[in-house]
């Protein structure tokens, strides 16, 4: 999905109350974007997680989104 897109769905569902996060390897294009929390990972397009098959990186990720799904100091990129 194009940054655009995620940015927007997830700006709605926060206006509904649920909580998000996204994940960005385009921090300049999600900065203009402002969505409410975006974590910004230095990896490829289509691997924003980290390499296959590493558990030890993807759950780094996933633990670091989890800790901005805590945030109300909104929008946020980090």
């Amino acid at each position: 999905m194009c940054h655009q897109t995620v940015s927007l769905v997830q700006t709605e569902l926060e206006r509904r109350g649920i909580v998000t996060v996204s994940l960005t390897v385009m921090p300049d294009v999600t900065r203009k974007l402002a969505p409410p929390r975006a974590l910004s990972v230095p990896a490829p397009l289509g691997a924003p997680m980290g390499p296959p098959h590493d558990a030890a990186a993807h759950e780094a990720v996933l633990r670091r989104m989890l800790a901005l799904a805590t945030r109300t100091d909104v929008p946020l990129l980090a």
